[in-house]
């Protein structure tokens, strides 16, 4: 499929619904991943996505970010055709916690900021804190200026996922992503990670992709 075309719009007083409307898709002539897929998510709300591997989940998601096109359908944003609006201004809208965060051979504060360079430090303080991860980040030698490693091997996997949320709240996004972001964890720092993700996806307009229970009891909505 072709990627997303887009215009030059952006939202002034953007709310952050979503409308997926009969959407299709397929990465091959072969198979269709989404057929006919039609949901509404409202402002703030937040909805789980849940089913076996490789029915779209991720996909879906991924249409949202404007990385590609469906072959059928619309999506809009606050009833505006995402194909009309301007990327980089769709993209500043959205923030992801990945399954797996990756992060640079840099200090944590330059990978935390890097999600909003114009912050400050008391900005990243407050961030960190609402992410559950202040006080990980004060364990360490240098603190917030601790130097992470390749791909943050100085990092545990719970670690890295509490960055990905500090960046999230740093970002402060209207939409948001949640990739199976504690999948990897084990039950102590899912428990940490969790916490965090309460806290930021209030009032978010939120897509969770998980299999976990753990994650999917937070949403508003499921959908299967």
């Amino acid at each position: 499929p072709e990627e997303m075309k887009h215009g030059n719009k952006i939202i002034k007083d953007f709310k952050g619904k979503i409308n997926f409307q009969n959407i299709c898709f397929s990465y091959t002539k072969e198979k269709e991943i989404l057929n006919n897929i039609s949901l509404e998510i409202l402002p703030g709300e937040s909805v789980a996505l849940v089913g076996e591997s490789g029915v779209g989940k991720t996909t879906l998601s991924e249409l949202v970010m404007g990385y590609y096109q469906p072959s059928k359908g619309k999506i809009s944003l606050d009833n505006i055709d995402i194909s009309k609006l301007k990327l980089k201004w769709l993209r500043e809208q959205i923030a992801i916690v990945p399954q797996e965060t990756s992060v640079f051979n840099d200090t944590l504060i330059k990978n935390i900021k890097f999600a909003n360079p114009s912050a400050n430090f008391n900005d990243v303080v407050k961030a960190a804190k609402a992410a559950n991860a202040h006080d990980f980040i004060m364990s360490l030698p240098k603190k917030y200026d601790t130097l992470v490693g390749e791909r943050g091997v100085k990092l545990s996997v719970g670690q890295k996922q509490r960055v990905a949320i500090t960046m999230a709240f740093l970002k402060n996004p209207k939409l948001l992503i949640l990739d199976e972001p504690t999948s990897a964890l084990d039950a102590k720092s899912e428990r940490y990670v969790q916490e965090g993700i309460k806290q930021l996806i209030k009032g978010r307009t939120t897509l969770i992709i998980a299999h976990r229970f753990s994650t999917v009891r937070n949403a508003d909505r499921i959908v299967v």
